[in-house]
């Protein structure tokens, strides 16, 4: 069975009503397909294997996103292409924070990984430059 991740502006308002608008986009996709699912969080936790409120905590930005959980639930619901794409830009939108393991990496590009995130931190990077570098990382 599909299930439809389509932006629902009824579904959205109920959500951010029961919610006070605490969710984050990754936690209102949950929460649409837990109710087109006519599911609790309990049911969605015991898919996940985790429990109802460590589910709860990831909705609402207070735990990070599990890297494997975009695919588990797109297998468990059986998401199209579409809805995994919804979902996936969905978590993408609701990280706080990109961790990346340089340990084994060349010198060279664990240089390179430092001075981006320095720079980009301190906001010393303008429009111009962030464009340049999106364009050369999308090709």
């Amino acid at each position: 069975m599909i299930y439809q991740l389509k932006s629902v502006d009824f579904l959205t308002k109920k959500i951010n009503l029961m919610e006070g608008g605490m969710l984050t986009e990754f936690g209102k996709c949950l929460r649409r397909l837990r109710i087109e699912c006519e599911e609790l969080l309990k049911d969605m936790a015991d898919k996940l294997g985790v429990t109802s409120s460590y589910l709860s905590a990831v909705e609402t930005g207070k735990r990070n996103i599990p890297d494997d959980w975009v695919e588990k639930i797109s297998n468990c619901y059986k998401l199209d292409m579409l809805e995994l794409e919804a979902l996936q830009n969905a978590a993408d939108n609701s990280v706080n924070t990109i961790t990346i393991n340089i340990n084994r990496m060349p010198k060279k590009k664990k240089e390179t990984a430092i001075l981006f995130a320095r720079r980009f931190k301190d906001d010393d990077v303008d429009e111009s430059a962030i464009e340049a570098i999106r364009s050369l990382l999308n090709k």
